[in-house]
């Protein structure tokens, strides 16, 4: 059964009344008259398909408790789950305190109400609920804003951090092999980096975890950077991409005409875009440590595109200027 107000038809629906009783759905639309466009379902696994169906504009849930076939608790731990966003209200004639205490108690219900219901009371209730539920979509938005924000931040954090991870090891300043490492990224693309829960943390929490985190990369790429120098020693520039193809191993293909070619691109924006929590893997750290090497021979990776992946092959580095080339590479990579 689905029945909705006269408005319905151009209205996308915004309350879900959920009750196996034909006359107590025709009270409640009565009931609310005009307040808000309604939709109706007769049991919970109706209710489920027209939660699937609207949760982009329902904002309250109405049910029942008693139907055939399921208990109105059910139908609100599914909405609360799927769709928190969702005001959810229980229903029923029936003295059941044991089984609203627990659907109130884990956080299913913002009220209950029993029948047999006043119009006025109800009319209120869902006033309320209604003016709740947009507060709600007003304040994920704002958090949408903000998270969006801080992703942003710490995109344009990570490549000040890589600017200061090469400055401090590299041999000399006057250029740096962070504009290969962000060059290949961009290739690439970058993906902002998602959060383990924002709910939970603030911005200086994000702070202290992200130097934690950077402080273990940066020690991971010199210990990485020293094992090449030792391994690699003897070796000239000339020799870098059969280095690298050793440092990276199968992530990398070398044609008989001294190019190198990338197949898999995901090795090369990992700093920048994984969770604050998530560990740096040992190759990403090998893959900074080369450039870093490759630069202290007075070389760079030269990178062109191709259908099967990014191509690259050696040239001179050119000294650049830091300060701008950082503000260049924020804009382009944070946004």
């Amino acid at each position: 059964m689905e029945q909705a107000i006269s408005n319905q038809a151009i209205t996308a629906p915004q309350i879900l009344f959920v009750d196996d009783e034909a006359t107590a759905v025709k009270y409640f639309q009565r009931a609310i008259n005009s307040l808000a466009p309604v939709v109706t379902g007769s049991s919970v696994e109706e209710g489920k398909r027209l939660l699937d169906e609207h949760a982009s504009t329902l904002l309250v849930l109405v049910s029942d408790q008693r139907m055939p076939g399921g208990y109105g608790n059910e139908l609100l731990l599914y909405a609360r789950t799927k769709y928190p966003h969702i005001v959810r209200i229980l229903t029923t004639a029936y003295s059941e305190l044991e089984q609203t205490v627990e659907a109130v108690n884990q956080g299913q219900i913002h009220r209950y109400i029993q029948k047999p219901w006043e119009i006025s009371a109800i009319r209120m209730e869902l006033k309320q609920a209604l003016d709740l539920a947009n507060l709600r979509k007003e304040h994920a938005q704002l958090l949408r804003e903000k998270m969006m924000v801080w992703k942003k931040l710490i995109v344009s954090n990570r490549i000040g951090t890589l600017y200061s991870i090469c400055a401090s090891l590299a041999a000399s300043t006057d250029a740096l092999p962070v504009e290969a490492y962000l060059s290949t990224a961009q290739a690439k693309g970058i993906t902002l980096p998602t959060e383990p829960d924002w709910h939970a943390m603030d911005y200086s929490d994000i702070v202290s975890v992200e130097s934690i985190r950077s402080g273990k990369f940066g020690h991971a790429v010199k210990t990485r950077l020293e094992e090449i120098k030792k391994n690699h020693h003897s070796s000239q520039a000339t020799d870098a991409l059969m280095v690298l193809a050793e440092v990276l191993k199968d992530k990398v293909h070398l044609s008989d005409n001294g190019i190198a070619a990338f197949s898999d691109m995901q090795n090369f924006s990992e700093f920048l875009e994984v969770r604050t929590d998530a560990e740096i893997s040992t190759q990403h750290a090998s893959w900074l440590a080369f450039l870093i090497w490759l630069h202290d021979a007075r070389y760079t990776l030269r990178l062109k595109n191709l259908e099967t992946g990014v191509q690259f092959s050696l040239e001179p580095i050119m000294t650049t200027d830091a300060p701008a080339s950082l503000v260049r590479w924020i804009g382009q990579l944070s946004h």
